[in-house]
């Protein structure tokens, strides 16, 4: 019996967590008819309460019609947030991955204290260090420009922090057995460090693309120019007289985020396990 309760509150729980995307869902397949009459309350002040319904009256395709064919904004907007998010991640690849290596499996002075300062980095939250950042882009003739919001990005501590753990974990068995074999760094860093250490690449790729996809402060602040504009910031500039187009973009932005989230949830739970656990 208490079995039954726990999964019918479970059931009770993903219910309400799943119900924004199938208000999403619905509100792109209704027309604007239809989305002025149940969101004029709110959207418009005509009084009264807004009112929804789990599938719309008339169903239509108008709405994805006119964004994908009919606004070439999108888009740009679009491969915008593409090239940000794919330079993000390729530089932390590059950048984040030896440093993490380095930190977790070598031994120099002050190892320690410069691990403990990428965990107070980490936890600095955008607007702390919007200002420095900002000096130092326009130091660099870096503002208006997509390498201003992906250079940033690349030195994040945070992959850094989930990847460490990943090969903290290596056994050194391993590693002292190629070195016996007359592997050097390089070789034990590309043939076991990065095979053994790859749940935590990829867990670290998942949530930063997770984070990246959805940019919003960083683009706002450092461009200007609304045509480098990433897809995260189409959404607030739609109103009543667009919210079909404003619910169908919602939906397009989410699709990507929930495929790279299906491809690699094994690894984030991995990913999400390992950065509990305390050194």
């Amino acid at each position: 019996m208490k079995n039954k309760l726990l999964l019918l509150l479970l059931i009770l729980l993903a219910a309400i967590c799943c119900y924004p995307v199938i208000f999403l869902l619905t509100g792109a397949l209704m027309d604007s008819a239809e989305l002025k009459e149940r969101l004029g309350p709110v959207l418009a002040g005509s009084g009264g309460f807004v009112g929804w319904a789990l599938l719309p009256q008339y169903p239509t395709m108008q709405n994805y019609v006119e964004l994908l064919l009919d606004t070439p904004e999108f888009f740009v907007m679009f491969w915008n947030s593409v090239k940000l998010t794919a330079g993000v991640l390729a530089g932390q690849l590059l950048i984040g991955v030896p440093a993490a290596w380095g930190l977790a499996r070598f031994e120099f002075p002050f190892r320690k204290p410069l691990y403990t300062l990428y965990i107070i980095l980490m936890m600095m939250p955008f607007q702390v260090r919007m200002l420095s950042d900002y000096l130092v882009l326009d130091a660099l003739k870096l503002l208006d420009s997509h390498p201003g919001i992906i250079l940033p990005a690349v030195f994040s501590t945070f992959p850094v922090f989930i990847m460490y753990r990943f090969f903290r974990g290596i056994p050194e068995a391993i590693i002292e057995s190629a070195k016996l074999d007359g592997a050097g760094s390089l070789h034990v860093f590309w043939f076991i460090g990065l095979p053994l250490g790859a749940g935590g690449i990829v867990s670290a790729l998942v949530l930063n693309f997770l984070e990246y996809w959805n940019l919003i402060e960083q683009p706002l602040t450092f461009l200007k120019d609304k045509t480098l504009w990433p897809l995260s910031l189409f959404l607030p500039d739609v109103g009543l007289e667009k919210a079909g187009i404003a619910f169908v973009s919602s939906v397009v932005t989410l699709v990507p985020a929930v495929f790279v989230f299906l491809l690699g949830q094994d690894y984030l739970e991995q990913g999400i396990a390992a950065s509990a656990v305390k050194e």
